[in-house]
């Protein structure tokens, strides 16, 4: 008799590149965000920022495989919208779920730039890279 394993994906994975004052930030989030991810991810975004007068943000957020946020993280993802929201010019939501769709909504409220939803990849990447 075989037992079924389950396993529990978790994980933030985080790419960014930088050109000048300019950043793209790559996040994939899978399975339910915990405040320990965001001790990871703030430390990292404060130092790649520090020193950079004006940074310009534009970030691509795979949420496909996400399922939520603990309280504690969204609390966290609640203050880094607010020291570093005005850095963000576009952020690109990329989701299959109806309630990624509203907190793109939502997360536009605390950035200076935009914020959008898609369901589709290759849309997300385009609209970030066009230019304004």
């Amino acid at each position: 008799m075989s037992k079924e394993i389950k396993y529990d994906m978790h994980g933030l994975s985080v790419g960014m590149e930088r050109h000048g004052n300019e950043f793209f930030l790559n996040l994939k989030m899978t399975g339910k965000l915990t405040h320990e991810d965001y001790q990871v991810l703030t430390p990292m975004l404060d130092s790649a920022l520090e020193g950079i007068k004006h940074p310009q943000i534009k970030a691509l957020v795979d949420l496909t495989d996400m399922e939520g946020w603990e309280l504690r993280a969204a609390w966290d993802d609640f203050k880094l919208g607010i020291r570093h929201g005005n850095e963000f010019t576009k952020i690109a939501i990329y989701g299959n779920k109806k309630w990624q769709e509203y907190s793109a909504k939502i997360g536009s409220w605390f950035i200076s730039g935009e914020a959008r939803y898609f369901e589709d990849k290759t849309a997300a990447l385009g609209w970030l890279l066009e230019e304004n």
